[in-house]
């Protein structure tokens, strides 16, 4: 009885060890696998589109460090001509919060021509984004920009979903410890979801009629 007892415990263990690394071990292996597709703004090569992904605003409009850096390398991508049109992809579910026309905004303020930039009001999740770069603005290739460490899951599921899509990092300053360590942690179940979401579900977003990037 105390063995058939210790086999149960041993099992719901090994189990319980099993779903604990395996987010892990498919963490790192996305993150290895897209490696390759990540370049610094001078090396990156040219394509008409970048996918600028949305992050949180603050009550007053401004953009939060990260998103500010988002927005900033995406125009420094196209003042050196790396691309020639920006998507603004965020979250404006509510009237008072609004990702992509705060972007757009701040994009215009350093020079980007408004006809450039094309604004995506329901790039809700990372997933959401690149499925409808595809689907509504019928982007076949494109550069993402977001910070490193949100980077290898974008281009894993953009890729995935139909885009040759290329990355640059974001990182035009240091964060805060405690904003990065928790991005750091989120970006592991994250992941897991954007596999059950490409491979399984394939959920459809918001959509629209077709808008293509011209």
């Amino acid at each position: 009885m105390l063995k058939r007892h210790f086999k149960k415990l041993l099992s719901i263990f090994i189990v319980g060890l099993g779903l604990l690394i395996s987010p892990l071990l498919w963490r790192w292996w996305v993150d290895w696998s897209y490696r390759a597709f990540i370049f610094t703004p001078d090396d990156v090569p040219p394509m008409r589109v970048a996918i600028v992904f949305g992050a949180r605003i603050y009550p007053d409009g401004n953009l939060s460090p990260m998103l500010a850096d988002r927005v900033e390398t995406a125009v420094q991508l196209y003042k050196a001509g790396k691309v020639q049109k920006l998507l603004m992809s965020g979250d404006n579910r509510f009237d008072y919060y609004n990702e992509p026309g705060h972007m757009m905004e701040y994009a215009i303020k350093q020079g980007v021509p408004p006809t450039d930039i094309q604004p995506d009001y329901a790039g809700r999740r990372t997933y959401d984004t690149c499925y409808r770069a595809k689907a509504v603005f019928q982007i076949e290739s494109a550069v993402l920009v977001t910070q490193d460490f949100h980077l290898s899951r974008a281009l894993f599921t953009c890729r995935s979903l139909g885009i040759e899509a290329t990355g640059v990092a974001a990182d035009l300053r240091t964060y805060s410890r405690d904003s990065l360590r928790w991005s750091q942690i989120r970006e592991i179940p994250a992941t897991l979801v954007a596999l059950i979401d490409v491979m399984v579900q394939n959920p459809a977003p918001v959509l629209g009629p077709p808008i293509p990037i011209k």
